[in-house]
């Protein structure tokens, strides 16, 4: 192996950074009514750990309705060290595969991720409440400029 390339194989504070979503969780959401469902209340499992050497974050998450699984989903989540910003690759039980991963930034205690895709934007907006609890916001824009609520929900961690 090059040394350049070990040099390269720890995680930088960036990567660290996204353990602070790791463990398991139980939300609590509101799905809006879309093209996709009617909406209403849901209750969603997450489970989420820091792995392949600390780069990423893998988070899988099953949400309930009427107790029924109704949705689920895989999302990996990591940071670029090229163009410096985080990634998240995400994939649903809806069966789209996403020509890109959606891509943004810390801002303070919120994390922000866009994708785009030929079915319009999706935005991803996680903040980080306190140390066993985060809120997520996942939005729909035809056009990236107006957003609408696809989901928002409150998670807390499980002891």
């Amino acid at each position: 192996m090059p040394k350049d390339h070990l040099s390269a194989s720890s995680p930088l504070p960036e990567h660290q950074r996204l353990s602070v979503l790791s463990g398991e969780w139980n939300g609590e959401e509101t799905v809006f009514p879309s093209r996709w469902n009617a909406g209403g209340p849901a209750t969603s499992r997450v489970v989420a750990r820091m792995d392949l050497n600390g780069f990423y974050l893998i988070q899988d998450t099953v949400q309930m309705r009427d107790g029924k699984e109704v949705f689920a989903t895989h999302g990996l989540f990591t940071y670029d060290r090229d163009d410096r910003t985080y990634k998240l690759f995400w994939y649903d039980s809806l069966g789209y595969t996403p020509p890109s991963p959606a891509s943004g930034g810390w801002v303070g205690k919120t994390l922000t991720l866009v994708r785009g895709s030929l079915r319009g934007n999706a935005r991803h907006v996680y903040e980080i409440i306190d140390d066993n609890s985060y809120s997520l916001k996942i939005q729909f824009s035809p056009d990236a400029e107006g957003w609408a609520d696809v989901l928002t929900g409150v998670y807390r961690r499980i002891h």
